[in-house]
């Protein structure tokens, strides 16, 4: 099993759903990430150019959702796991992104994916 890399509770506004409603304000979507690393280099040499830059992901993460008008979730889960792919060392990437209050009598309703590289080849 690999190194991992998590970043916790992210909670973003994005304009996102499939019903009028919800395209014309911006709901709340909290995401998690898990990102299978090998952190060995970095660990050994201490220096960030080892390291995968978990801030940079999280920036281009933001910028991606805040700035998006997804209808499904699905869709916006498999999008951010590309943005973590995109460093080399990144093997893996699993994302939970969740909309809180989206049924009533639920804390929230949410997708899980789990990508790699290949997934997004063609």
């Amino acid at each position: 099993m690999p190194d991992q890399i998590h970043i916790a509770d992210l909670l973003l506004r994005t304009i996102i759903g499939i019903n009028e409603e919800e395209r014309e304000k911006k709901q709340d979507v909290l995401i998690n990430i898990t990102m299978g690393v090998d952190l060995k280099a970095a660990g050994h040499s201490d220096q960030i150019a080892d390291a995968v830059n978990y801030r940079t992901i999280t920036k281009e993460i933001i910028d991606l959702v805040e700035n998006s008008q997804f209808q499904l979730v699905e869709a916006m889960a498999h999008e951010v796991a590309r943005i973590c792919l995109e460093d080399a060392r990144v093997e893996y990437a699993e994302v939970r992104i969740e909309k809180p209050g989206a049924l009533r009598f639920a804390r929230s309703v949410g997708v899980s994916v789990v990508r790699r590289r290949e997934d997004y080849q063609q």
